[in-house]
């Protein structure tokens, strides 16, 4: 094992004990995959993260194959299928967090209520039709309703997010949760106002500079000033 390889073999471990300690998954309920190599790595089924060690993670091709005794998480169909579909994503975190699994029980897409929805890629966050955790069909909806898009819910299920890496796939399913939450707190007043399609489109262009963009960047910026 490289030291590439632990390093994020640790990141993927320690991820997978952030969710339960920021309180949007429980148990083992949740699972991580990271792209590696020719094909990803993936956290194991069934054991408790705080019992997790490198050697715990799986390692898989994108045939699902892999070497070892430890079997990888059972929704390891969709995290292959995300990252071989959508090179632009590096990492997908799946949690069964609270009010982001509430709105998906409702088989509802969460609108555009708050401006950090264009965190996940567009106006909406889509609720991918129910299908058996692990199955292929379930796989097959995820990627569809990811389409343009860096997080989905899943009916009477749970959360994707989907980033370039750990760090980021991990935070963009807290904003999930988060928008979540405001939902289903607006929804007994009735349907709340949305933002318009062009106005997350504004806010999803500023997102390109949002942050510290590095010394070229700035440069420009001074020089617009």
């Amino acid at each position: 094992m490289t030291s590439e390889e632990l390093a994020l073999r640790t990141e993927l471990i320690e991820a997978c004990r952030s969710m339960n300690r920021l309180g949007i998954n429980r148990g083992t309920a949740g699972n991580i995959s990271a792209r590696y190599g020719d094909g990803f790595l993936i956290s194991p089924t069934g054991i408790p993260y705080e019992k997790l060690a490198p050697e715990h993670v799986v390692a898989m091709n994108w045939d699902a194959t892999f070497s070892g005794d430890v079997l990888p998480s059972s929704e390891w169909r969709f995290h292959r299928d995300i990252l071989r579909a959508r090179p632009d994503l590096n990492a997908v975190v799946h949690t069964h967090s609270t009010h982001a699994t509430a709105v998906s029980i409702l088989h509802k897409d969460i609108p555009a209520i708050h401006y950090s929805i264009a965190a996940a890629g567009g106006p909406t966050i889509r609720c991918a039709p129910y299908e058996i955790f692990g199955s292929q069909a379930l796989a097959d909806r995820v990627v569809k309703a990811l389409e343009g898009r860096r997080a989905c819910l899943m009916a009477h299920h749970g959360v994707i997010a989907a980033h370039v890496s750990i760090a980021r796939a991990l935070a963009l399913a807290v904003t999930v949760e988060q928008l979540a939450q405001q939902y289903m707190l607006c929804l007994p007043l009735g349907e709340p106002p949305i933002l318009s399609d062009s106005e997350i489109a504004d806010v999803l262009e500023k997102f390109k500079t949002y942050g510290q963009q590095g010394t070229a960047a700035l440069e420009g910026l001074r020089q617009a000033c």
